[in-house]
């Protein structure tokens, strides 16, 4: 059923009723970034006259297509994508009414490679419900859209293009600030929140002055990548070995290449350098001064409490789209792909194989080498930054853990990468084939909404279904864990966060130039 109309800065718009909520999709944010927009910073959408129908899903940005299994469908958009994708969605309780709702932002997962705002998981109707919030889904640009840095090739011209994805999401935010009045919403008590790659997003932001204001509160879920950005370096490196793949003589000469073609150059770019993919946020002097949560660095982010954490087993995930042939791992083979993948010698793997194996009974190599390897990617970088977030003073951190375990796929994917979306959004029941549906699901569900909920309301998590929660601190390590049974814990697992972080951290940009 239609809804009231909602008259926005470039136009009215007309939304549609679901179960006590109504949503508005497919509002453009900014104008087609295609041609003459490609690589730009993003514009402000064109005025339109009459009731624009809100009531489907906007494109999503180019990118390479996906595996979908049943398992993951979930997270998966399906929509045609293209490069008009500056849209976002609206779920509310009411519009037009002054209602003064927290507003919550979400920017979705995918690295800055792919994904969408737009999939059917991250619907915002039952969030909305259950706190009284305004929820806001978007699309930005991503891969070589959104972050190729051609200022070394094309000049001035190109001084956006490096990070021309966050400027998006900047303009979305701004874009917040100036309508989600007339949607109920408070301008006043915005929280941005992501999964993985959404995660880092929100990491970034909190680092870029034209954000300041536009956000109140932080959450970020399973992200891996927030602690280092794109140096100019190696994001000018990969802008011009993209071009040659292109065989295009000038940064220009690439603004007007089929959206398939760039795609496909993007990823022969990218294999060419080992994986090693600089088409993300860069560090560029302007835009981005710093490397988020950097202790020598100005803190922008003093006064935005932060709520961080990750799965025990963020990399099972990716078990969903291997060939059953494949997960079963010898000895050496486990030895091999955790030295591979920690950046370690096969001595210091089988050490730290064995280290981890002391405390997992029964445990089988490729469950071995999921611990480890979310271990590295995912959970040391949350605690780093929790820590860092902590010692800069100012407002707190608050870290958790996920060790929940889906009974799916035979429990053999534990506690996978995205296992936090459905839990926050209240969609286990779109979300059945990976999460499984019953007692424990909806008694966690409910626990995850009221704590995320608690923590866009005030800053802080706690509320009646946890028991008391204290912020993080670099001496009694408090963290949170979600499971059947939720209760924080000091310093939890410690040996294994010990031994891990006696591991490189980062790969240096010496290392990513050797390897190019």
């Amino acid at each position: 059923m239609t809804a009231d109309t909602v008259e926005i800065e470039p136009g009215r718009v007309r939304g549609s009723y679901d179960n006590g909520i109504i949503s508005f999709k497919g509002i453009p944010y900014g104008q087609s970034t295609a041609g003459p927009g490609r690589f730009m910073r993003p514009r402000k959408p064109q005025q339109w006259t009459g009731v624009r129908d809100a009531l489907a899903l906007g494109d999503q940005a180019p990118q390479l297509d996906r595996a979908i299994r049943p398992a993951n469908a979930w997270i998966r958009d399906t929509t045609r994508s293209g490069e008009n994708c500056l849209a976002l969605n609206v779920y509310t309780p009411a519009v037009n009414d002054r209602g003064k709702r927290p507003v919550m932002v979400w920017l979705h997962g995918g690295g800055y490679t792919a994904g969408s705002g737009g999939a059917t998981g991250l619907d915002g109707n039952n969030l909305a419900r259950r706190g009284d919030v305004v929820v806001v889904t978007l699309n930005h640009r991503l891969n070589a859209f959104g972050y190729c840095h051609l200022v070394g090739a094309g000049g001035d011209t190109f001084a956006d293009s490096g990070n021309a994805g966050m400027l998006d999401i900047v303009m979305a935010l701004e874009w917040v600030r100036d309508n989600i009045g007339e949607f109920g919403g408070d301008a006043g008590n915005v929280t941005i929140f992501g999964q993985s790659g959404g995660g880092s997003k929100v990491a970034v932001l909190m680092t870029m002055s034209a954000a300041k204001g536009l956000f109140h509160r932080a959450i970020m879920q399973s992200s891996s990548s927030h602690l280092r950005l794109a140096s100019a370096e190696n994001a000018d490196r990969a802008a011009r070995q993209l071009m040659q793949e292109l065989g295009a003589d000038s940064a220009d000469a690439i603004r007007g290449v089929a959206p398939d073609t760039l795609l496909a150059s993007y990823k022969a770019t990218v294999e060419a350098n080992y994986g090693n993919d600089s088409f993300r946020p860069v560090v560029d002097g302007h835009w981005i001064r710093n490397h988020p949560f950097d202790l020598a660095a100005p803190d922008l982010a003093s006064d935005i409490p932060l709520l961080i954490g990750s799965c025990e087993t963020e990399k099972s995930f990716y078990d969903i789209v291997l060939d059953p042939e494949k997960r079963p791992l010898t000895m050496s083979q486990l030895q091999a792909d955790v030295a591979r993948f920690v950046g370690i010698d096969d001595e210091v793997a089988r050490d730290l194989i064995a280290d981890y194996g002391t405390r997992r009974d029964g445990a089988s190599e490729r469950d071995l080498y999921n611990y480890i390897s979310s271990d590295h990617m995912y959970r040391r970088n949350a605690i780093e930054a929790a820590e860092r977030k902590s010692k800069q003073g100012g407002a707190p951190a608050w870290l958790y853990e996920f060790t929940w375990k889906t009974p799916v796929l035979g429990g053999m994917l534990m506690t996978p990468h995205t296992l936090c979306i459905p839990f926050v959004f209240g969609n286990v029941e779109i979300a059945k084939e990976f999460v499984g549906v019953g007692p424990e699901q909806t008694e966690l569900m409910g626990t995850v909404m009221d704590t995320w909920l608690a923590f866009v309301r005030t800053g802080n998590p706690n509320n009646p279904r946890l028991p008391h929660w204290q912020p993080y601190d670099a001496v009694d390590r408090t963290t949170m864990i979600f499971d059947n049974e939720c209760a924080p814990a000091k310093d939890p697992k410690l040996e294994d966060r010990l031994k891990i972080n006696s591991c490189p951290q980062f790969i240096s940009d010496e290392q990513w130039s050797a390897a190019a």
